[in-house]
């Protein structure tokens, strides 16, 4: 996992004191899964195919470098699912 750092301002942060029991990461993943849905992008199915682009050997820095949306990441797995490797190559 990564840390972030996230700007809050003086209010969200007195709040959060009153209320330690907060779990403000809780909160940002919250905020996120709600943007993610707004744009139609399902949790699961992204999970899955960052997962799957990770087994093919890519980073996750190479994965942002190479993408900066769901279709695109799509496209990375499965242009590199459809490739042949070199057991799968025929001799003419």
């Amino acid at each position: 996992m990564i840390t972030r750092s996230v700007t809050i301002e003086d209010i969200d942060d007195l709040y959060l004191m009153w209320n330690d029991h907060i779990n403000a990461s809780a909160l940002y993943r919250r905020a996120l899964r709600e943007e993610m849905e707004v744009r139609g992008v399902d949790p699961d199915e992204l999970r899955d195919l960052l997962e799957r682009a990770r087994e093919q050997g890519y980073t996750l820095e190479e994965i942002a470098e190479d993408t900066n949306r769901f279709d695109d990441l799509q496209s990375l797995v499965e242009e590199q699912q459809s490739q042949p490797t070199a057991g799968d190559a025929t001799d003419d």
